[in-house]
């Protein structure tokens, strides 16, 4: 943790500012704890980031992933603009916009969009609820505008007005409370600050997709047992899916009839890193608690609702919205 972050910091508990009891290099505190100023709260920085959360909590089943595909959809990894692609495309920011503000990734992962923004020269924090943390950290900690955080988005550990950008992709639709959770996020954004979220789209189409008819058995599974079973299943169903892929007109919808995440002709990789990101992704729709689409009538008025102007609802992959303070 580096000492400038603490200016931002506020305990999630009391809104307390906070009194450093570590020892530390010149421009980082890698363990230690965090005061708040009646000594009543303390919270624990181990390995340079402070944590505001019990170890385990529902999102486990990301800090798995995430550390195990610590780099899979790092472009720095996979050598393809993809998540620049999809970050840039979603929130309609540039690279100059973010150049030296102060940026908050809310449910990094393991730092794909982190990475992006960085890249751009933005201060990022960023912050997990799961152990997914310690990979973003690993995977990005050159950066010495890197700030990592373990909280939770329903008490977040920060100054309110912070930051002049604010977002949270591919994340609010496995939180318990979706709405309560975008809620935590307008009051983070500055005053002419921007705000970019995205969801699952809620749609027919949505409810007829094939992992809906797994889940109440999935998200029930040990982790470590669907993991294992995916392994060996994903090969076979993305061979099948390809195979139904190519069939003459209605092959684009055959597809989506196996539930597996199939990105041929899609994204641009080797085959390694197809199976790896199929592997990923089918895992990613299988196991999380809670998985919550959205619809685009709902997203907007939440906007409106936190007072936010100039709101753009699109489809970019995902249903995103996004808007000015």
């Amino acid at each position: 943790m580096k000492f400038e972050l603490i200016d931002l910091l506020r305990c999630p508990k009391s809104g307390q500012r906070f009194l450093l009891d570590a020892e530390a290099s010149q421009d980082e505190i890698l363990s230690g704890s965090l005061v708040t100023v009646d000594q009543k709260y303390r919270y624990p920085i181990r390995n340079g980031i402070p944590r505001f959360v019990p170890e385990s909590n529902y999102a486990d089943n990301f800090g798995m992933q995430w550390n195990h595909f610590a780099k899979t959809q790092m472009d720095s990894y996979s050598g393809q603009p993809i998540t620049e692609n999809r970050f840039f495309e979603a929130t309609a920011w540039s690279k100059e916009d973010l150049k030296g503000q102060w940026v908050l990734d809310v449910g990094c992962g393991s730092g794909r969009f982190a990475e992006v923004a960085l890249k751009a020269g933005a201060n990022v924090v960023a912050l997990d609820y799961s152990s997914a943390v310690d990979a973003c950290y690993f995977n990005l900690k050159a950066f010495p505008n890197l700030h990592v955080v373990q909280g939770d988005i329903y008490d977040l550990p920060f100054q309110t007005e912070s930051f002049t950008f604010v977002y949270s992709l591919g994340v609010l639709q496995h939180t318990p409370d979706v709405k309560k959770a975008f809620e935590a996020l307008p009051p983070m954004v500055k005053s002419g600050g921007r705000l970019c979220v995205d969801y699952y789209e809620k749609s027919l189409k949505s409810i007829l997709f094939p992992k809906y008819w797994l889940r109440p058995i999935t998200k029930r599974m040990p982790q470590t047992t669907l993991f294992s079973f995916l392994q060996k299943a994903v090969p076979v169903l993305l061979a099948v899916s390809r195979f139904l892929g190519k069939v003459p007109g209605i092959g684009h919808l055959l597809k989506r009839l196996v539930p597996v995440a199939n990105f041929y002709g899609l994204l641009s990789l080797d085959e390694k890193q197809q199976r790896e990101w199929s592997l990923l992704d089918t895992f990613d729709w299988l196991a999380p608690k809670y998985d919550q689409p959205q619809t685009a009538t709902t997203v907007r008025r939440w906007m409106e609702e936190a007072n936010m102007k100039e709101i753009k609802v699109i489809k970019a992959g995902h249903l995103v919205a996004n808007g000015r303070k």
